[in-house]
């Protein structure tokens, strides 16, 4: 009898697969991105048609294969239900699983950054801060854990936005989302953080183009 091992982590793509299945890419705790096959997953009544979703996150039993995983089992413990009530809030959300996919590496410790979408969803679930405030924080603290940053802005900005930087790059993720900043400030954020991206993430992401369609964002 195989033996069978239980990661945390979170759901970033589900896709189908043959007949009644689905391939799903995972972030996880303790082996970063992963490939884990849902066998009849899209079949009625089958035990995984709710463990198979993006942004779900909890812990999953897995068969391990020679390239990927086989399901056996999973405990949900958080759906973000907001999320997928939420137009905007879907876009923004899957926006940053795309980032994460991205950055993660397979089969390497992913605790940080599971950790970053985790507290990053939470955070859109919330009136407090503006979404596009928790976009650029994420963005710029994906690539501050992935090594890809500068201490400070890359160009000159006020102080308030000067602090803003600083504190996304050394502050602790639990506590990453406990500020807010004024329109202005959030625009010289945002074109620091767009300078950097241009650096050291230089590539499209589809989700992003969808959520400035709708959203109207830059």
């Amino acid at each position: 009898m195989r033996e069978t091992v239980v990661v945390t982590g979170m759901v970033l793509r589900a896709a189908p697969s043959g007949e009644g299945d689905r391939r799903l890419v995972m972030l996880t705790r303790e082996r970063g991105r992963i490939t884990v096959f849902a066998r009849g997953a899209r079949r009625p009544g089958s035990p995984f048609l709710a463990a198979c979703r993006p942004f779900f996150f909890g812990k999953f039993t897995l068969y391990e294969g020679r390239d990927a995983y086989n399901l056996h089992g999973a405990e949900i413990t958080a759906y973000f239900e907001e999320l997928s009530a939420d137009m905007e809030g879907a876009c923004y959300g899957s926006y940053f699983l795309e980032v994460a996919e991205y950055f993660a590496r397979e089969n390497l410790e992913g605790t940080e950054l599971l950790m970053l979408v985790y507290q990053s969803l939470r955070a859109l679930s919330k009136e407090a801060i503006p979404n596009e405030l928790v976009r650029r924080v994420f963005e710029l603290k994906a690539m501050v854990l992935n090594g890809e940053y500068t201490e400070l802005p890359p160009f000159s900005v006020s102080d308030s936005a000067c602090y803003a930087w600083e504190y996304v790059v050394a502050a602790p993720l639990q506590k990453l989302y406990t500020f807010t900043v004024t329109e202005e400030v959030l625009g010289e954020f945002g074109r620091c953080v767009d300078e950097a991206k241009r650096r050291f993430l230089p590539r499209p992401f589809h989700s992003l183009e969808i959520l400035k369609t709708i959203a109207g964002i830059g």
